[in-house]
């Protein structure tokens, strides 16, 4: 079994009003301070009530965040105030999370009183309608995604985010250490957050306590931003690869040629994986740099085992024909006079 097999999968089912003023959409709140910040958002999806205004309330989603753009709002003043007020409280009946205006455009104060005595928080934004729903729906897509905690110590190396896992005490963090030393950043040690993005992308940070501190058995707590400087760490970084450091065993067979390229399913999403056996002596560090290097050259065409698979075949092909015999040849076919 994996090691990757154990971690448990954790997911956000609700979230707080409040929460928005902290997201990156530069919300103001129109009705009274505190009013409808304690309602509680289940639903990542938004919803323009455009039919709900007229008075069809057939499919209306009042558990969504509410949208209202030029369109809501120039219809609704296009109507005598009695109607305007009639249209508006046909929706501020339903336990709405909150309404967003774009566009800074703005309601009635009649219409804010509805919304103040209905416990409905209204915010303006100066985002237009498309740009306030594709934060809004990246912003919420992220606190409701799934999340998965898992022990490892997880590096940039040449760009690739690399993840370290196996058993405490083999040298998950000494390996992570040796690589913020030749250059690499650190995302995070220890304890590495993962949440998936998106149908195909897995993302990864560290927590609000561990940070950037590393521990190292037999020296304790390091602070790899005090002695490395700040390029020496990353807040976030994408999942590309696993490395599961394993023990050696003779016993146990190991890719040799790289043909068959494992996966790990984490969350949906399948991630590169690679097992590595590890015994005293052996260079796991430059071995990560090579792993990042040879997912680099896979991803922009170059696949040196299946180059290495198609000249042993055509070798083969060739010494099939009668009167032929293996023989491997020179790289070369002659030594020059440099002798070095």
């Amino acid at each position: 079994m994996s090691y990757m097999d154990k971690i448990q999968i954790l997911q956000q089912k609700q979230l707080l009003v409040k929460n928005l003023l902290e997201s990156p959409f530069k919300l103001e709140q129109l009705t009274n301070e505190n009013i409808g910040l304690s309602n509680i958002i289940h639903d990542k999806n938004l919803y323009r009530p455009q039919l709900a205004l007229t008075g069809y309330i057939g499919l209306f989603n009042h558990k969504q965040i509410q949208i209202f753009g030029h369109t809501e709002c120039f219809y609704l003043r296009d109507m005598p105030l009695e109607q305007r007020i009639k249209a508006f409280k046909n929706i501020a009946q339903f336990p709405i999370p909150c309404i967003i205006l774009t566009n800074n455009l703005v309601l009635d104060k009649e219409l804010i009183d509805i919304a103040n005595d209905s416990g409905i928080a209204v915010f303006k934004t100066s985002y237009n309608t498309t740009k306030t729903q594709f934060l809004l729906s990246e912003f919420l897509d992220d606190q409701f995604s799934p999340q998965a905690v898992v022990h490892g110590s997880f590096v940039d190396v040449y760009g690739i985010g690399i993840l370290f896992v196996g058993r405490s005490g083999i040298g998950k963090s000494e390996i992570a250490l040796d690589l913020i030393e030749r250059g690499h950043r650190l995302v995070a040690d220890d304890v590495v957050m993962l949440t998936k993005k998106r149908e195909s992308l897995i993302m990864g940070t560290g927590t609000s306590l561990v940070k950037h501190f590393m521990e190292i058995r037999g020296l304790g707590i390091i602070d790899i931003r005090q002695m490395f400087g700040v390029r020496s760490i990353r807040y976030q970084k994408r999942l590309e690869i696993i490395v599961e450091l394993l023990e050696w065993n003779r016993d146990d067979d190991y890719t040799r040629i790289g043909l068959d390229e494992e996966a790990t399913n984490i969350m949906g999403v399948e991630i590169s994986t690679v097992k590595l056996p590890i015994f005293p002596g052996k260079n796991i560090t430059v071995i990560a740099e090579v792993i990042a290097i040879n997912y680099l050259l896979r991803t922009y065409g170059y696949n040196a085992a299946k180059i290495f698979s198609d000249n042993l075949a055509v070798q083969i092909q060739q010494n099939k024909e009668p009167g032929s015999a293996f023989a491997d040849q020179r790289h070369i076919s002659y030594f020059q006079a440099d002798n070095e």
